[in-house]
């Protein structure tokens, strides 16, 4: 699917109908996602620029991500995608900018890029080069990496006051214990998946701005540099912020871990209880159960009443004995 922008003013404009080489020309921003190598060899005709494959920009070394060819910038960084059932998951992204054109190369939605052209569409939105329309898409795909860190905060805190809640806690309402800690392990377990795919689409656009900075520097406008020095100390920041969301990830893990195992002790602690308890009542009447002719309270008119009292006895005395020691 490809998508075509034109700059008027300060806005930008969607270019409709068939999108073919003449059109093209004219464009300063081209968002192509799941090209066919038709359309990839249309844009590369009407740009000059590389349209790069997803194999090319799911190398994970800093010379394959970070390259300038012919005066044009080629670029790569994970993406954290959006929607169906690959939410959450990181998709390469790829940028080819060059003076008078940008390429954006994807391969799955985005909704940093969905707002941006939401905000950018409106007069005097701001876009006045591809230069610019670059530099805006990096600092709304950092803003939504921001946000999702928020949402993630938010969602742990949530687990925090659930897991640590008093009745979770002292063991009381067992199996609303247990469902609450298997639903704050699936949260805890999908954050911490979610963040450090955040932590690797920061540290690849952190890569990549300096590196735009440096070489377009010939090219790159002079009023961008302010923002490129506020979108490397965003990025620094988040990445600190993400490290600490790591920690707290490690943190509820390892108390949710902590109070299942807990619960299965306390399982196990009370079959223990439960068969030593049951172990002398069942020797007294195994033996009183034997019934040989000589014994002594076999014609015992209270026989009966006295085996009863000792299997009461025989069960109360360890029940008492736990309790003294406190292991109940």
């Amino acid at each position: 699917m490809l998508a075509a922008f034109t700059i008027e003013g300060r806005a930008l404009r969607r270019l409709d109908g068939p999108l073919r080489i003449e059109t093209l020309q004219d464009a300063a921003w081209i968002d192509l996602v799941d090209v066919t190598a038709e359309e990839a060899a249309v844009v590369e005709d009407a740009t000059g620029l590389r349209v790069a494959s997803r194999a090319d920009l799911q190398e994970i070394e800093s010379s394959s991500r970070l390259g300038f060819a012919d005066g044009a910038l080629y670029l790569s960084t994970p993406a954290v995608t959006r929607g169906g059932p690959g939410d959450g998951q990181v998709a390469p992204i790829g940028f080819a900018l060059n003076p008078r054109c940008l390429l954006t190369i994807r391969f799955a939605p985005s909704r940093a890029i969905e707002d941006f052209v939401a905000r950018a569409e409106h007069p005097d939105a701001g876009p006045q080069g591809p230069a610019h329309i670059f530099v805006g898409l990096l600092e709304a795909m950092v803003d939504r990496l921001a946000d999702r860190l928020e949402q993630i905060t938010a969602d742990l805190d949530a687990v925090s006051r659930r897991i640590f809640q008093p009745d979770l806690v002292t063991g009381r309402r067992p199996r609303q214990s247990d469902a609450t800690l298997r639903d704050g392990l699936k949260v805890v377990g999908q954050a911490g998946d979610l963040v450090s795919h955040i932590r690797d689409s920061l540290l690849g656009i952190g890569r990549l701005v300096p590196y735009a900075e440096q070489m377009a520097a010939a090219w790159m406008p002079a009023d961008l540099h302010p923002r490129l020095v506020t979108l490397r100390q965003d990025i620094q920041s988040l990445s600190d912020y993400d490290a600490q969301v790591l920690n707290k990830v490690q943190l509820l893990l390892d108390a949710t871990l902590g109070f299942i195992n807990i619960a299965q002790n306390n399982i196990m602690k009370i079959l223990t209880v439960v068969s030593v308890v049951g172990i002398p009542p069942t020797l007294v009447a195994s033996i009183y159960g034997m019934n040989f002719k000589g014994m002594p309270e076999l014609q015992w008119a209270w026989g009966y009443p006295y085996g009863l009292t000792m299997i009461v006895a025989s069960a109360l005395v360890p029940l008492i004995w736990f309790l003294v020691r406190g292991w109940l």
